[in-house]
């Protein structure tokens, strides 16, 4: 700042504008899932990333709005689905709110007992660590309990509304 400038309140941020904005920064998707007694649950969510090491940990956001995160913080334990290139469909899906999201979409179980979606380029079983405030969101942390990965798949990515692919080529 110059000694000219005073601060005044911090500017109002229009929320559409910020999603646009926001939006140009890539991300990849996942479903996050688990199963219980009246059957397997999941939902898309796109805020996700590798938090710690050391204790091994990772942090994903869903809307406050969710009505399956709660279901899924009662069972405690739950898988991340890393969703790979061409599983569009699979993430449209589970970000709809449908009856049975699972219905026509093969998984097998975890370690733990989580749904792990057939196809999925990766997916981290966890456990409920802690759980934040996020203004219209919230901020979970679990804790990885197993982990697993396919190296010749490639990540579905998201970016300014609309799914993308990785470039490939040689460097």
């Amino acid at each position: 700042m110059t000694g000219d400038q005073t601060p005044g309140p911090p500017r109002i941020v229009d929320p559409r504008v910020m999603r646009d904005v926001l939006g140009h920064f890539a991300s990849g998707v996942t479903v996050i899932t688990a199963d219980t007694p009246d059957g397997p649950i999941g939902f898309t969510c796109q805020s996700f990333s590798s938090l710690s090491l050391d204790p091994p940990l990772v942090a994903f956001a869903p809307a406050r709005t969710s009505r399956t995160w709660p279901r899924l913080r009662d069972m405690g334990r739950f898988c991340v689905n890393v969703l790979a290139e061409g599983q569009d469909a699979v993430s449209q899906n589970f970000a709809r709110s449908t009856a049975d999201r699972f219905a026509g979409v093969p998984w097998t179980s975890s370690p733990h007992g989580s749904p792990v979606l057939d196809g999925v380029i990766a997916w981290i079983d966890g456990e409920l660590w802690a759980e934040y405030d996020g203004g219209d969101h919230t901020i979970v942390v679990a804790r990885v309990l197993d982990l697993g990965a396919v190296a010749d798949r490639r990540p579905l990515l998201f970016h300014r509304g609309t799914y993308g692919l990785l470039r490939t080529g040689e460097r």
